[in-house]
């Protein structure tokens, strides 16, 4: 799969927060199967979007900031639903830049191959696996995000797990059992933090 066909709905172009300790750009890919219920993204659901970028565009970009940027992290939507990613990352990372992942862990034979291409991921843990659905609005959800918990910590990349708490879905008990468990596998570090509902 050519990295010219990967569908990027954004791009952000200097942050300090998405990669610990390293100045990045953040590439949006376009489509995500889950729905779930805070999203801060929802423009990205759709499998195609009104402001799509072309993958030239982003290269030129990033051609521009050697150098200047440390890394570039793949986020969105979720990343790893595009099948172009891999050829992207290669793409990228042959410019010198550090490669960063944000993933909900919904396609863990996707991010296995992945893992061994990337630096670090920042992969959302979002319930109790039998809980799952209740936030993500899709079945066996919890089943492919707790089995790419395991892939993360197996894989020995650097990692951070992050937990979105909300009285109305996860409240704070449940979000520590989660962290508990996940420092309990292994895990070096873990992030709680609060949501909040859009309108």
């Amino acid at each position: 799969m050519p990295a010219e066909s990967i569908r990027v709905g954004g791009l952000v172009p200097l942050t300090s927060i998405d990669y610990p300790g390293e100045l990045a750009a953040v590439v949006f890919t376009q489509g995500c199967p889950w729905r779930c219920v805070y999203c801060h993204n929802p423009s990205l659901l759709p499998a195609r979007g009104d402001s799509e970028m072309p993958w030239s565009q982003v290269l030129q970009f990033l051609d521009s900031r050697r150098g200047l940027l440390d890394a570039v992290v793949f986020s969105g939507g979720e990343p790893t639903s595009q099948p172009a990613l891999p050829q992207a990352i290669e793409q990228v990372r042959g410019m010198g830049f550090k490669i960063g992942l944000h993933s909900a862990g919904i396609y863990p034979r996707k991010l296995q191959k992945l893992l061994p291409l990337i630096d670090w991921i920042g992969l959302d843990v979002k319930a109790k696996k039998a809980d799952y659905s209740l936030i993500t609005r899709t079945r066996d959800s919890g089943e492919a995000a707790w089995r790419s918990a395991e892939l993360v910590l197996a894989s020995g990349v650097a990692h951070q797990f992050r937990i979105t708490a909300h009285p109305s879905w996860l409240d704070d008990s449940d979000a520590q059992w989660i962290r508990d468990r996940l420092l309990a596998m292994g895990a070096e570090s873990v992030v709680i933090q609060q949501g909040r509902l859009h309108d």
